[in-house]
């Protein structure tokens, strides 16, 4: 049950008829993976520990450089040089010390990353390697854990929804069989700020809603953005029958 300090700080989610006293303490006891803390990460884990998710483990092998700080901004000045997860704990205890915080500074073998899916009431995959992508959402539908996936470069995202637990939906093979790393490397292509913050404020979003019960997910589609034009488009993804992921994986 909430204090009266919760209560206040989270009056405004409570006021939703969506969300009320029950989808408060629905994220207060929610745990939720997030992998990658770089242009995606940083929206994702501030937002969801102002939302009051209960707890956050935050992986990622990388440090804070620089060149980061254009659009990570869950890093600051002073975290150049210090692991991505260490400087972006520092940021959200600031925020609400109701999260807690677990961090990871390594990169995850294939055993680790099947166990933090395991334990997890949901993942976001918040990052730029579709050899790294591949495996979350393999563990994500061998441990039937939902996962909320983004990706941002140049001025286009896109978002899509992962249904671990439903065997008709799409995964994240289903969109992409092959694809090169170049595609999503954003020291190679570059990146508009705002446009990494776009996509990853909507990751949050999905994150709550699939963990308060609102609405529907993205789950079947994908929604891609082209800041250009101001140009949204949500498109059905259909399920591949031929997808190695859903065909093998799939309980």
């Amino acid at each position: 049950m909430m204090n009266d300090e919760q209560l206040l700080r989270y009056a405004r989610h409570i006021m939703l008829p969506d969300i009320d006293v029950e989808g408060q303490e629905k994220l207060l006891a929610a745990s939720v993976l997030v992998i990658g803390l770089g242009g995606l990460g940083s929206p994702v884990a501030l937002y969801l520990a102002a939302s009051g998710v209960g707890e956050l483990v935050l992986a990622d092998f990388d440090t804070v450089d620089l060149s980061n700080l254009q659009r990570q901004i869950v890093h600051t000045n002073a975290s150049v040089g210090e692991a991505k997860p260490e400087s972006a704990k520092k940021t959200l205890n600031a925020i609400n010390q109701d999260t807690r915080i677990r961090t990871i500074n390594s990169r995850l073998t294939l055993e680790q990353l099947e166990e933090e899916v395991q334990a997890a009431h949901l993942v976001l995959d918040c990052t730029d390697n579709f050899e790294v992508r591949f495996a979350i959402n393999d563990a994500c539908l061998r441990q039937q854990t939902d996962l909320v996936s983004g990706a941002a470069v140049r001025m286009e995202g896109q978002l899509m929804v992962v249904d671990a637990s439903s065997p008709d939906k799409p995964c994240y093979r289903c969109l992409y069989d092959e694809a090169s790393d170049q595609q999503l490397n954003c020291s190679e292509t570059g990146i508009a700020a705002p446009v990494v913050g776009t996509i990853g404020t909507l990751q949050a979003l999905e994150a709550l809603k699939i963990i308060v019960g609102i609405g529907e997910s993205l789950a079947g589609y994908i929604l891609t953005f082209d800041a250009r034009y101001m140009d949204w488009r949500k498109l059905k993804l259909p399920q591949r029958p031929d997808c190695p992921s859903c065909t093998t994986l799939r309980r």
